[in-house]
């Protein structure tokens, strides 16, 4: 995700002086180094040490010691921490950061590794609006960007957003099987299920309210109408209304594991979540 917000970054216009990375693999470094511009360097002071705004992309069992060891060159600067480390709540962050310290969270999703992702982002209040464009910037840096009102929304832009492609690719997965099983070739099958979910997905983007785009294709009487009314009758509604409800709830688990599991003094190496968006 990382290296999708520098491509993104670099597409949008930033130079890659402008971007400095810590990353502790040498081949990771070098790829880095070879495909971005960017500098890339084993020590995160080094990396952090001119910036403004720091994205803290790492393991959210590794977030408190990283953060820790940056303390003084986060004193020195004070940059704004943009986290993308999942499940970690700003007041956990805050207590490992240094005092003083502005925490935005974001929840990117994987289409961003294309540029077509959307992140939400979340700030408190006190983060001022200079540091929430700089957030927004990197947020929108592979896709789109959009603010929550609270931070537990991000519990819901996790259930949708952040797994939500997985829910896509479960559909067309399915729909392809169907259409073999109704005798058209596997490649064939699967060409077409794709093909129709990016679309479809082009046309969403259009605008257009989501029922009206539906009734378009929805013609009284034809193809659409016996396939939707089968969906229907199947509690469709009600079964997707359920698969998020149960990643909203388990989204809140694991940041509850998380921030159960760290001392008071700022996270530790704490509980690590066993599945994401």
């Amino acid at each position: 995700m990382a290296r999708a917000l520098i491509a993104g970054l670099l597409r949008r216009g930033l130079a890659p002086h402008q971007i400095g990375v810590g990353e502790p693999s040498a081949d990771a470094r070098a790829a880095l180094q070879g495909e971005c511009g960017v500098h890339a360097s084993a020590d995160n002071a080094e990396a952090v040490g001119d910036a403004g705004l720091v994205v803290l992309a790492v393991k959210p069992q590794d977030a408190g010691d990283a953060l820790r060891a940056l303390h003084s060159s986060l004193l020195e600067r004070k940059p704004v921490i943009l986290s993308i480390a999942a499940g970690l709540r700003i007041a956990d962050l805050a207590r490992a950061a240094p005092p003083g310290i502005a925490v935005v969270r974001a929840m990117p999703n994987r289409p961003a590794l294309l540029g077509a992702g959307v992140t939400g982002l979340f700030a408190p209040p006190s983060v001022t609006a200079a540091q929430r464009a700089l957030a927004e910037l990197v947020g929108a840096a592979a896709g789109r960007a959009v603010w929550l009102r609270a931070e537990a929304e991000l519990d819901i832009v996790t259930a949708l957003s952040g797994s939500g492609p997985a829910y896509f690719f479960l559909l067309a997965e399915q729909m392809a099987k169907a259409a073999e099983a109704l005798g058209l070739e596997p490649a064939t099958a699967t060409l077409l299920a794709c093909d129709t979910l990016h679309g479809a997905g082009l046309l969403a983007r259009q605008g257009t309210p989501l029922a009206e785009q539906r009734a378009a294709v929805t013609s009284r009487g034809g193809t659409t109408e016996a396939a939707l009314r089968v969906l229907q009758q199947g509690g469709f509604d009600a079964l997707i209304a359920r698969a998020l409800q149960a990643a909203s709830e388990r989204s809140v688990q694991l940041a509850d594991m998380l921030s159960g599991a760290q001392p008071a003094s700022g996270l530790g190496t704490g509980a690590q979540p066993t599945e994401g968006a």
